[in-house]
């Protein structure tokens, strides 16, 4: 698989013109490893007529058969056995079921020079150390999720001095405390080093209300950065605009809208999206992303809404070479945003109602048969 480790190894990180001949060619190599290493791919490849050699240009990406991202919430799919894999991990599960994803070492080798580059591209890299205060869950061996370990990672983007946690393990069950974060980051205004507040969306918003309400009010030290990864979920309800967001962390912790950084990704396809100056995801190198009508769903122009399809060559422990999300959004031309990255970006609208996805992937489901894991 050297035409992965081409592609993630390539320094441009927004030249998708650039790589789309290594990019398909890394999707070929991929396709055709799924299908000669795990049935169950094997089998929808089969059905829907689909073979590797179909992929020649990049418009041919729109062929590779799309696997819901529910899918592998019902059912383990993987390409090499377990014994082989450098890890495996899960979706939260907050809707009560989880996907299980198998990583690779070539996936972590093609995952590093991917995360340094596009750290260095937005400024998250920094040789100064700072604390690390993490709003979300607090690692341990229990704990499998994708979204721990992408929060513990983040905390690497400058040498750690502390680490505090939002969600602790107690009772066997993961509890916030606000008002210990609250206290931390009332601490760490008197350090002479910047603060990284790194996690959900939605437990800042909580927590800065929190800080409000005990009358809190602080300014981090120069150069603190916010880094949010993971969306609102469970919480979705409550769920505000950045504009209201941002100026919250500017009042309360005293940072600025341009040290804040938001993260996009999912367990079933690990790719670093960033947002750039203008908080707008641009499609790097390393994944493209197809939006499809819900109905048919067949690929839609540059503009319109549907649902997102992300594709990557990244893993070979599970075939997630092209995953459909139930997150419904748009694409838009580069040059549109301003900040001189001139690959598309993408713009998150929201969930859509799960009944066609579902059906989707319960039909895949009955291809498949009853088993457990192919």
């Amino acid at each position: 698989m050297l035409s992965r480790q081409r592609l993630f190894w390539r320094p441009k990180t927004y030249d998708l013109l650039g790589s789309d001949k290594a990019f398909v060619r890394a999707c070929r190599d991929n396709c055709a490893y799924h299908i000669k290493h795990c049935p169950g791919y094997a089998a929808i490849c089969r059905h829907l007529g689909f073979s590797p050699d179909r992929l020649q240009t990049i418009e041919d990406l729109s062929a590779i058969p799309v696997i819901p991202t529910l899918f592998f919430k019902r059912k383990a799919l993987f390409s090499m056995p377990q014994w082989r894999m450098a890890m495996k991990v899960t979706s939260s599960g907050t809707s009560g079921k989880y996907s299980r994803i198998g990583f690779d070492w070539g996936c972590i080798l093609a995952e590093a020079p991917m995360v340094v580059n596009l750290g260095f591209r937005h400024h998250l890299v920094s040789p100064k150390p700072a604390h690390c205060v993490i709003l979300g869950y607090k690692p341990h061996k229990s704990n499998h999720t994708g979204v721990t370990r992408t929060m513990f990672g983040l905390t690497h983007f400058s040498p750690p001095l502390s680490r505090t946690y939002a969600l602790n393990l107690v009772d066997g069950a993961y509890v916030p405390d606000l008002d210990a974060v609250a206290e931390a980051l009332r601490k760490l205004e008197r350090s002479s080093f910047p603060t990284r507040v790194i996690g959900f969306p939605s437990y800042l918003w909580f927590g800065l209300q929190r800080m409000e309400e005990l009358g809190l009010r602080i300014t981090l030290p120069k150069g603190s950065r916010i880094i949010l990864a993971g969306g609102w979920k469970q919480h979705a309800d409550q769920e505000v605009d950045k504009k209201t967001l941002y100026a919250l962390v500017k009042s309360v912790l005293g940072i600025p809208e341009g040290n804040i950084n938001e993260l996009f990704g999912a367990v079933e396809h690990p790719v670093f999206y960033n947002t750039c100056e203008k908080h707008h995801f641009h499609i790097p190198i390393y994944g493209r992303v197809i939006i499809r009508d819900p109905d048919t769903l067949e690929s839609l122009p540059t503009g319109q809404v549907g649902l997102v399809n992300l594709i990557s060559p990244l893993m070979t422990a599970t075939p997630t070479l092209s995953v459909m999300t139930d997150d419904l959004g748009y694409l838009t031309p580069g040059d549109k945003c301003g900040c001189g990255i001139q690959s598309p970006y993408l713009t998150i609208l929201g969930r859509v109602g799960m009944r066609d996805i579902q059906t989707c992937a319960a039909g895949a489901a009955e291809l498949l048969g009853k088993g457990d894991a192919f």
